[in-house]
């Protein structure tokens, strides 16, 4: 059952940034098509985020409270829905309001995720079945471009988008026909008895722990760097580099494929200082700590660098790193309170994430609008990076309405 489980989880995160990854391969057509420059699709690629980020304030609470077959199988179909209305709009606005739409319902993905971790594996052993969900964050980029990439070209960008549209609708309804939330299986063992859902007070209470704003503060330094680099690495792999767009799709694989690796070891490492004796909440801050700090400095000479062959090194370690704090941050989630919580505190960490990051698509459409450059974009996110690891080293210290020997596993 748990294998199926990741199955279909690792599934839903490879549509989830399939789909977030379209408008990116799109953006020079979709530029040309609609006669919009950096800024405006720089807001196309940013309200996406906006949107994301407010709807894990609800999406949390929904989920512990309503379980994960109802929320995130219904959050996946809107946003099916939504990815194929993009692929028809006749316009900025229309397309705008599409992004917006798709951001909403993808909200409950990530949260969702951990929260069916926490529901069916036990506490010490979160960290593997965490990275190996988020790997779809980057297996789906590293797939993503040469897939779109020949669709695009073989049949335009806007059956590009109805076809990934198409693909989460079908993938949601097989969800709903396999997928029953713990309370619902009578013969699987569970490591815990079911919860009691999550009160509206006891969700506000969770904003009253100093960890859970750093965890907020953190992760968007996190997003920040992530999200630039997957909304605006084609554009400035062509722009900037002077690549094809067919070259621009090969070359987008390894960074990619590097950033999936960071994935498994994120939380494979943190899975395996647990065992080792070390406190959990160092345990879980080991790799996000050193993958920002290391994502962070890989950036600057991504940003420097004359050579294309070093930028594209750079920027698979920045995927790399990056990615190893991302999965080392929802295994956090997951392991910083109590089974209930975990996808309220995991939304509250995503929403910090990406009402932060959703700046990056923005800030850098007007960097390179009005210098021509990505240079100091590049060196922005970089400081980014290295500020929320600070936020995770000295904000992120006690459990959250756990005390630290509850977090750890009887050894």
């Amino acid at each position: 059952m748990r294998v199926l489980l990741l199955v279909l989880l690792v599934l839903i995160g490879i549509v989830n940034y399939v789909d977030r990854s379209t408008l990116a391969i799109a953006n020079n057509s979709v530029q040309d098509e609609f006669g919009i420059g950096p800024t405006e699709m720089g807001l196309l690629l940013s309200v996406f985020s906006w949107a994301y980020a407010f709807a894990q304030l609800p999406a949390g609470g929904l989920l512990d409270r309503f379980g994960p077959r109802k929320v995130l199988g219904g959050g996946l179909l809107l946003w099916s829905a939504a990815q194929a209305f993009c692929g028809l709009a006749a316009g900025f606005k229309q397309m705008l309001a599409g992004r917006l739409v798709l951001g909403l319902g993808e909200a409950p993905a990530f949260p969702g995720g951990a929260k069916v971790v926490a529901d069916w594996f036990p506490r010490e052993s979160r960290g593997l079945p965490v990275g190996l969900f988020n790997t779809a964050s980057t297996l789906a980029p590293a797939i993503a471009p040469p897939l779109l990439t020949w669709l695009m070209l073989s049949y335009g960008w806007r059956t590009m988008f109805v076809a990934a549209g198409v693909a989460g609708i079908v993938l949601a309804l097989v969800w709903f026909v396999v997928y029953r939330d713990r309370g619902q299986v009578a013969d699987e063992p569970e490591p815990e008895a079911a919860p009691e859902p999550v009160s509206v007070r006891e969700w506000v209470s969770l904003l009253r722990h100093r960890s859970t704003w750093g965890m907020m503060i953190g992760f968007s330094g996190v997003i920040y760097s992530v999200y630039l680099y997957l909304t605006w690495l084609p554009a400035y792999l062509e722009g900037e580099r002077g690549l094809s767009v067919a070259d621009t799709g090969l070359a987008l694989v390894v960074p990619y494929l590097a950033g999936t690796l960071g994935m498994l070891s994120g939380g494979g490492v943190g899975d395996l200082l647990v065992r080792r004796g070390v406190r959990t909440m160092i345990a879980r801050k080991v790799p996000i700590c050193a993958g920002l700090l290391l994502g962070g400095l890989c950036t600057i000479p991504v940003a420097l660098t004359p050579s294309t062959t070093l930028a594209l090194v750079c920027i698979s370690g920045a995927q790399f790193f990056m990615n190893n704090a991302s999965a080392g941050a929802w295994s956090l989630a997951t392991t910083v309170g109590a089974e209930r919580i975990t996808a309220s505190l995991g939304s509250l960490q995503n929403f910090g994430g990406y009402f932060g990051g959703a700046f990056a698509p923005l800030i850098t459409g007007i960097i390179v609008d009005r210098t021509g450059s990505f240079v100091i974009a590049l060196l922005a996110a970089s400081g980014i990076a290295i500020a929320a690891a600070l936020s995770y080293a000295f904000l992120v210290g006690k459990p959250v309405g756990l005390t630290e020997a509850e977090t750890v596993p009887s050894r």
